[in-house]
């Protein structure tokens, strides 16, 4: 019975940004506004890790075989995609190494959060 609240919950998040992003007069991706409505709600305390939890975990250790989708698109317009294959490998590599650096400067900054709030709290 937790998985299928758990399921409702990630869905309702899913249905509500989806009608956002219709009564947006901009587009916004609906995923994206999801997440942002997800992180506000675990932030405000609206919902608890503990209420998703089971549920992230599952989607995240599947998360490959969302991607398939993608794969199979790419294999079926590679003749379009061969013309520019080596712009194509350059934007992979650059971002590639973007998405490295950026991870591990958020790493380092939320350690050093951590450490400085475990310095707060000794000190009291």
């Amino acid at each position: 019975m937790k998985i299928i609240k758990q399921i409702g919950i990630v869905f309702c998040v899913c249905w509500v940004s989806l009608a956002i992003e219709k009564l947006l007069p901009f587009t916004f991706p609906a995923s994206v506004i999801g997440m942002i409505l997800l992180l506000v709600c675990l932030l405000t305390g609206i919902l608890k890790m503990e209420h998703i939890q089971e549920k992230a975990d599952f989607l995240l250790e599947n998360m490959a075989f969302f991607f398939i989708p993608a794969g199979v698109s790419i294999i079926n317009y590679f003749d379009v995609l061969k013309n520019s294959v080596i712009q194509l490998i350059v934007i992979c590599v650059v971002s590639t190494v973007v998405t490295f650096a950026v991870t591990a400067y958020s790493v380092m900054f939320t350690i050093r959060l951590l450490n400085r709030r475990k310095g707060e709290n000794k000190n009291e």
